[in-house]
């Protein structure tokens, strides 16, 4: 081991990519090329492409120059796509060309996604013929689909093959398909019939035909299936890959497992924005994210909480001859508007979850939201109890202390039911659930709450 390189087996994965970064720095900052280019000997492309994303932007393409062209090519394919663009503005042109067109096609149809349509235009034209069709073809589907997302790079043979002629066919091809561990079945028209796994294959007998030994009842997806039903397929049978065909049941192409955890962590990311409050990046990362657009991009959602909550404070303003009667009163409505808040948005996040994962498929709209209305019921009876005997204590007039746990057990029911009940109301109109946010519930049962307290210590005082 040269003094360059890393002693990969004492250290976690985490400080490798730590420690490749830190040295790679170093020894570029140096002028130590032949140095940096002994560290990424030993690391795997995932932990280069991590190392040479952390380097100031001057350094990446010095960095990724110093890989072989082999190297490079899997290394460019995890690279976020903001360092993809800016390596290719910097590379000549035949350097581009080298890259791209050995990146698988779901890969090179991403990158195409985030560049502009006249780079693509000059690289598409420049691609050999068979990469061109390919690229051609993914770009052909809509966004977000499996057609999109899909690789053309898959094996298919005819049931009439052997197994040992099978094994013949993987052995030429493995290093030009996106995996071998399944293999598709095929007619004439290339109508999909049948799957064989490596495993059966392996443990079959070598002039045993593959129609003997394939399985016929084959689970697919079709090219316009949305991307995240594609995801939860794989994810609910365990698959490697599922085929894709298109409306006449012809076989296109496959999407295999890496890419539905990339689209996973794209789809909750996404979720995970909506339900800050409308918070959106885009495609980007958010932290790379210019702040004006960030600031842009947010703003439009807080001025709509900013002008609901003034109706609260139109509320509050209209009760003014209760609470100079009852100065009281006006301790509480934080903590009974933040309470109701909180509720509404812990049973919005679960339902917007249950939707998304398909775990309430099973129970109907209607069965879910009387489940949260009476945990509503329930939390809200828990918390009244609590909140009136707390009231006393403080304020030692016990009908205000009840009206307080009262309204409590109420508003705790109702931010429960709007809670639960809006993300259905999204998805029927088409809407992401998502969008169903917490801010928004809270900002919806902060107006409600207003409204059940004060009717609530009407009643209870006798005012």
């Amino acid at each position: 081991m040269t003094e360059n390189q890393i002693p990969l087996q004492t250290i976690s994965r985490t400080e490798l990519r730590q420690l490749v970064r830190a040295q790679l720095q170093m020894l570029l900052e140096q002028g130590n090329l032949q140095g940096a280019k002994q560290v990424l000997v030993p690391v795997q492309p995932v932990d280069i492409a991590d190392a040479i994303e952390g380097l100031p932007e001057a350094m990446q393409v010095i960095a990724f120059r110093l890989l072989s062209k082999a190297e490079a090519i899997e290394v460019y394919e995890y690279l976020d796509s903001s360092v993809q663009q800016a390596l290719i503005e910097e590379f000549k042109r035949q350097d581009v060309l080298d890259i791209v067109d050995k990146m698988s096609p779901d890969d090179r149809a991403r990158l195409f996604d985030e560049l502009p349509a006249k780079v693509v235009r000059r690289l598409v034209e420049q691609l050999s013929p068979k990469e061109r069709q390919a690229t051609a073809l993914l770009l052909g589907y809509e966004a977000d689909t499996a057609g999109r997302i899909m690789t053309p790079e898959y094996i298919s043979l005819k049931e009439t093959l052997t197994v040992s002629e099978t094994l013949e066919r993987i052995r030429s091809l493995a290093k030009v398909t996106e995996t071998i561990y399944y293999l598709y079945v095929t007619d004439a028209s290339r109508s999909l019939k049948g799957i064989v796994s490596l495993r059966e294959l392996v443990t079959s007998q070598p002039q045993q035909t593959l129609d003997e030994i394939m399985a016929r009842d084959v689970v697919c997806v079709h090219t316009d299936t949305d991307q995240e039903d594609v995801a939860r397929l794989i994810q609910r049978y365990d698959f490697l890959a599922v085929p894709v065909v298109d409306r006449e049941q012809r076989l296109v192409g496959i999407v295999t497992v890496d890419d539905v955890i990339d689209i996973l962590e794209k789809e909750t990311t996404e979720d995970i924005y909506a339900l800050g409050g409308g918070v959106q990046a885009g495609g980007d990362n958010y932290f790379q994210t210019n702040l004006i657009t960030v600031a842009r991009k947010r703003v439009v959602w807080l001025f709509v909480l900013l002008l609901t909550n003034t109706v609260t404070g139109t509320i509050i303003r209209s009760q003014e001859a209760i609470l100079q009667e009852v100065v009281t009163l006006a301790a509480f409505i934080p903590l009974l508007v933040g309470t109701g808040g909180n509720v509404g948005a812990q049973s919005s996040t679960v339902v917007i979850r249950g939707l998304n994962t398909d775990e309430i498929r099973d129970m109907g709209a209607l069965q879910v939201i009387l489940r949260e209305g009476m945990a509503g019921i329930l939390l809200g009876t828990i918390l009244g109890t609590v909140a009136t005997l707390w009231g006393y204590w403080l304020q030692g007039d016990f009908l205000v202390a009840l009206a307080v746990g009262i309204s409590l057990i109420a508003i705790a029911f109702l931010a429960s039911i709007a809670g639960s009940a809006l993300p259905f109301v999204f998805r029927s109109l088409g809407l992401d659930p998502a969008l169903m946010s917490a801010p928004f519930i809270t900002t919806a049962v902060d107006v409600l709450g207003v409204l059940i307290y004060f009717n609530v210590a009407k009643l209870v005082l006798g005012l």
